[in-house]
């Protein structure tokens, strides 16, 4: 069922999630309604990439966050930004 908000073809906004203030809670996914989201371990690359706040919030989670893996169902409901609890997700406009 899709929301009344979902205006959006898919493919023409993007979500992306800031790793930094991810804390793997998972609302996100709950509140997608075409599943472009999955909590999944992050590589030693983006791990390394993270400031030391980003870095503590992931050894506490078990060194999940939020993926994005299908970006091109988003519909930009915005579901995902509304319910993350960190303001962790935004919505971007594909090039």
């Amino acid at each position: 069922m899709k929301p009344e908000n979902c205006e959006e073809q898919p493919g023409r906004l993007m979500p992306v999630v800031d790793l930094n203030k991810c804390e793997a809670q998972g609302p996100c996914i709950m509140e997608c309604p075409h599943d472009v989201f999955d909590l999944k371990a992050i590589s030693r690359e983006e791990y390394d990439k993270l400031g030391f706040t980003g870095k503590l919030k992931t050894l506490v989670h078990g060194r999940e966050k939020a993926h994005v893996v299908k970006p091109n169902q988003c519909h930009a409901c915005g579901l995902c930004v509304t319910g993350c609890p960190e303001k962790a997700i935004k919505l971007t406009r594909v090039a």
